[in-house]
Formats: structure tokens, C-alpha cells, sequence
């Protein structure tokens, strides 16, 4: 018995990278896949529906079932499309799996609006697209069903990723927010935030710490999926080679109160050793940054 017998889940962005080692998973403990990849370029652009076409054909030689979506996901009907073809293939839909994601780098002052909103729409809308007509589905069916985001560390903040640190933060508050509107539907919502060897890793601007291969980061997501997880919903977890780790909930750190309101010169005198900040690990790295800008060295993160 697989881990996932019996169970019918989508995998959006699945044609390559960590998608494509979820699916491939999910499809080897049982469960029916729909693949879904535009079949873009890093970038957003050049789309060929072969790449999903081709995960599927792995599925099926190793005995397993699937089929292909090549629609994007940064349309509604899009993502409607996926879990109807979940349904119209399979009967139902029982997990979706938003792996999706484009990168445009650029530092702020010069993005530009294209370059903004395409990756605002490939991942937080994308995930929106997906989740709102599986939700709409999985909160009337026996059994409920399991919502699985994709962040990044990169929600923490990006030097010249601030289209997608903003996607991504978006993602973990889409999520959460998910976990407690669908809460008593018995639909559980969380996010993954991997680090793996894949196209958009290979542009990250500093050597990462950590790393770990896209194989890595399906174990976590299958028991998500599966229902050994039914209690799990509103997380954040990072994968990264055999690590598995969870982040912290938001919430207020410290405080402080005067008589009546506020004042500029009030608060500042007293806000530095009343409330402060809290550390930002990467403004703490910027001159390390620049320092290896200047020797052309990618940095350790």
C-alpha cells in the first residue's frame, strides 16, 4: 500500500525540477497526477507543453497514472482547469501542489512593471488560481483535502529579488490565511520552503549554506498530502538535503505605551531602548556582499 493509494493530486510547475520529483513521488505511492507545466523558460517566456508531457510518460512506464495540463496558472481559468481535469480524469481531487515559479532579478530602482508583475502572477496568483477552485471543491467532498504552497527563505528579503521575496511572502500569508478559512472543512493548508538544486536556485545571488537535491524535498510533501498529516495546517516548512525544519508564527515581539498620543520626539526617545528593532540577518550581510561584488566572488550565505 503506498502512501498515497487511492488519491488523485495536482502538481502545478511539475514538468521539471522539485514539481517534477513530487509528481513522479506521488505517482510511485499510488496516487493518480496531473502534471501541469506551462513549460517556460526561467524567465516566464517560451512555452511548450512537451515538458509535462514527457513527466507523464515516466508515470505511466512505471505503471502508474497521469495526465498532462499545460495551461498557466497566472489565469483563472488556468487553474480552474487543472483540478476540473482532476476530476473529469480521476473522479476527484485530493491534494493540489503549487511548485510553479518564474525569476526576473532585478534590483528595485530599476524593475520594471513587466518584470514585476509577471512574477507576482506566475507565484502568488498562481497559487490563488489553484487553491481557490480546489477549496471550492474539497470543502463539499468526503475526506476533506491537502493544500501545499511553495515559498522561499527569500520571503525574509532579497537584494535583487524583490518581485519574488514579495511573491513568496505573499504566499506564506495566502497560506495561512487558507488554513484558517478552510480549518473547519477538514482542508489543510501549508507551505514548503525548499532549498534544492534546480534552474532558479542556479541564480541565486550567493552560495548558499545549505543545499540539498529536489528528491529531497518530495518525502516532505507527500505526508502533507497524506493522511497522517490530517493535523497539520497553517505551517512553514524548509527542506533542504535531510533537514527538515519549521518557522515561527508572527507575532508581536515588544511593546511600549505613553499617556494620551504619540509623539515624533517622544518616541524617540524611548523607542531604541524600549521596543528596537529586530535583527535582519540580511542587512547584516550587505557588506560582505559588496565586498565580494568587488572581488567578483559569489559570497556564502
Amino acid at each position: 500500500m503506498g502512501a498515497l493509494d487511492g488519491k488523485v493530486i495536482a502538481v502545478t510547475g511539475s514538468g521539471r525540477g522539485i514539481g517534477r520529483a513530487v509528481a513522479l513521488a506521488a505517482a510511485a505511492e499510488g496516487a493518480a497526477v496531473i502534471v501541469n507545466d506551462y513549460g517556460v523558460s526561467v524567465d516566464g517566456n517560451a512555452p511548450t507543453s512537451e515538458v509535462a508531457e514527457t513527466v507523464v510518460d515516466e508515470i505511466v512506464a512505471a505503471g502508474g497514472r497521469a495526465a498532462a495540463n499545460a495551461n498557466s496558472v497566472t489565469t483563472m481559468s488556468g487553474g480552474e482547469s487543472i483540478v476540473r481535469q482532476a476530476i473529469d480524469s480521476f473522479g476527484r481531487i485530493d491534494g493540489v501542489v503549487c511548485v510553479a515559479g518564474i525569476l526576473r532579478e532585478r534590483m528595485l530602482f530599476n524593475m520594471s512593471e513587466d518584470e514585476w508583475d509577471a512574477v507576482i502572477a506566475t507565484h502568488l496568483k498562481g497559487h490563488f488560481t489553484v487553491f481557490r477552485a480546489a477549496a471550492a471543491v474539497m470543502r463539499k467532498q468526503e475526506g476533506g483535502g491537502a493544500l501545499i504552497g511553495f515559498t522561499s527563505g527569500a520571503f525574509a528579503g532579497s537584494v535583487a529579488q524583490a518581485n519574488y521575496a514579495a511573491a513568496k511572502g505573499g504566499i506564506v500569508s495566502f497560506v495561512r490565511s487558507a488554513a484558517a478559512g478552510l480549518y473547519r472543512y477538514g482542508v489543510t493548508a501549508n507551505a514548503i520552503a525548499p532549498v534544492a538544486r534546480t534552474r532558479m536556485s542556479a541564480n541565486v545571488p550567493t552560495e548558499l549554506a545549505e543545499m540539498g537535491d529536489p528528491e529531497d524535498v518530495a518525502p516532505m510533501v507527500l505526508y502533507l498530502l497524506s493522511d497522517q498529516a490530517r493535523h497539520i495546517t497553517g505551517q512553514v516548512y524548509t527542506v533542504v538535503g535531510s533537514k527538515i525544519a519549521v518557522w515561527n508564527q508572527p507575532a508581536e515581539v515588544r511593546a511600549m505605551y505613553t499617556d494620551g498620543r504619540w509623539t515624533p520626539e517622544g518616541i524617540a526617545a524611548r523607542l531604541d531602548s524600549a521596543v528596537g528593532q529586530e535583527r535582519m540577518g540580511l542587512i547584516d550581510r550587505l557588506e560582505e556582499l559588496r565586498r565580494a561584488a568587488a572581488s567578483g566572488e559569489k559570497p556564502n550565505a
